[in-house]
């Protein structure tokens, strides 16, 4: 099974950084594992975890 999750606004690379790693490891915790990610051009980042 797939998800994809978003991650809001962020234009700074280590704010980005740092929520992407958050959300990962809450990933994690329900057996989710992240497979990809990509960055918008809105400063967005969509994640892609699998279980």
């Amino acid at each position: 099974m797939y998800k994809a999750v978003v991650i809001d606004y962020s234009p700074k690379a280590g704010d980005m950084a740092q929520k992407v790693e958050e959300k990962a490891n809450d990933m994690l915790k329900d057996g989710y594992a992240l497979v990809t990610m990509s960055i918008t051009g809105a400063a967005k980042a969509i994640l892609v975890f699998k279980k």
